[in-house]
């Protein structure tokens, strides 16, 4: 496979900038537990505090959250051969995962696996809205293979952590 056809979504949590007005982080998780009880989609004024939420300055200080997934990702990239990569956030921050997907496809991804930095099972985002998300891109985009490498082999987590204690020990 060509590398430039190979595409990797790292996704992380994302969090909620400290200078981010409270009031709106209220009001945005009100209204999101509002349409999930009524099993509605997004309304209008979800979808823009959502959007204004994921796209407010952030730096280091206002979102360490943030740096460490982007410092994570800069480790990651050389080790991935060549492939395109991207970050995605699945809440509170931007890239989302469909716009993470987009850039790489409208880069000539061709094959593109998404991997989340959450290992443990019972997860609602690793294991209900990241696969019904890539269920969503699949259907728009049939010519692209999009993969999620979930569930994470816990033997292989198990070993990182157990080797990473090792280092204290």
């Amino acid at each position: 496979m060509n590398t430039g056809e190979h595409g990797v979504v790292l996704v992380g949590h994302g969090g909620i900038p400290k200078d981010y007005p409270a009031d709106l982080v209220s009001k945005l998780k009100r209204l999101e537990a509002q349409r999930r009880a009524a099993g509605q989609p997004m309304s209008q004024e979800e979808y823009e505090l959502d959007t204004k939420i994921r796209t407010w300055p952030r730096t280091p200080s206002t979102d360490p959250y943030q740096a460490g997934l982007e410092a994570l990702a800069n480790h990651m990239k050389p080790m991935l051969n060549g492939a395109q990569f991207s970050v995605a956030y699945n809440e509170f921050c931007g890239p989302t995962l469909s716009e993470a997907v987009k850039d790489l496809i409208a880069k000539k991804a061709k094959h593109i696996t998404v991997v989340s930095t959450m290992f443990t099972p019972g997860g609602s985002h690793s294991e209900f809205e990241i696969p019904e998300e890539m269920e969503e891109l699949r259907a728009k985009h049939p010519d692209v293979q999009l993969h999620y490498a979930w569930p994470f082999d816990l033997n292989q987590v198990a070993k990182m952590l157990t080797d990473h204690i090792h280092q204290f020990a």
